[in-house]
């Protein structure tokens, strides 16, 4: 199966479509203990907390896929419009929302066979 495209766009060139409704993908991540503790001594000397940046590569990825999954249910060939909200739940818990519009493409090929 090919994956479902997913688009920050509003138009796909050469594919008109119609729409199907929201879809969206969320999560909530956290990371051990160990590594808050690290990252806590990081923040005190400043520069990036690789650890966090890594967990929010990886929460953005399952909603994505989340997303498309929640589109494929829906019979749908694209997302457009997609958009990610992120927000902390707590000191150490982090949550991305990945949400667009489901769309199917419409088949633009007539053949008017009275012609």
């Amino acid at each position: 199966m090919t994956q479902l495209l997913v688009t920050t766009t509003e138009n796909i060139p050469r594919h008109p479509y119609e729409v199907l409704g929201e879809v969206f993908g969320l999560t909530t991540q956290s990371k051990n203990l160990v590594r808050n503790i690290g990252a806590g001594l990081k923040g005190l000397v400043g520069g990036e907390i690789k650890d966090y940046t890594k967990m929010l590569e990886e929460s953005r990825d399952v909603a994505v896929n989340r997303l498309r999954d929640n589109a494929s249910a829906m019979g749908a060939d694209a997302v457009v419009m997609m958009r990610f909200d992120t927000g902390s739940i707590s000191q150490d818990m982090q949550s991305v929302a990945a949400y667009g519009t489901a769309v199917r493409f419409i088949n633009t090929d007539s053949t008017d066979t009275n012609a």
